[in-house]
């Protein structure tokens, strides 16, 4: 995988951070494809919470502020986030619409 673009260095420091792994080259024998990675693996098993987090921050929401406009408690939407808690249709629904995203993206 390449990446290009501002801050890759900071994005890379957090990566080997979060994860502990080593950042490798290009040309190295010891790399593995990322879906082999558990950056990967962690990232897909939770990806209608990271969805949810990065439509909450395009729309310039906190998480206090969604969880008032939806009802709920802020820590309930950190739960939905972090994919702790299950997000059953009709609260797909309710996200969708102010969020701004379609449904079908936040199915399982």
């Amino acid at each position: 995988m390449s990446l290009q673009g501002d801050n890759i260095e900071e994005l890379l420091a957090w990566i080997k951070k979060k994860y502990d792994v080593a950042i490798l080259s290009a040309d190295d024998e010891d790399s593995v494809p990322v879906e082999e990675t558990d950056f990967w693996k962690e990232m897909e098993a939770n990806r209608i919470g990271n969805l949810l987090a990065a439509a909450r921050l395009k729309v310039g929401l906190m998480q206090a502020e969604l969880a008032e406009k939806l009802g709920l408690r802020q820590n309930m939407i950190s739960d939905y986030e972090r994919g702790r808690r299950h997000l059953s249709s009709a609260m797909a629904a309710r996200f969708s619409k102010v969020l701004k995203i379609k449904q079908g993206r936040l199915r399982y």
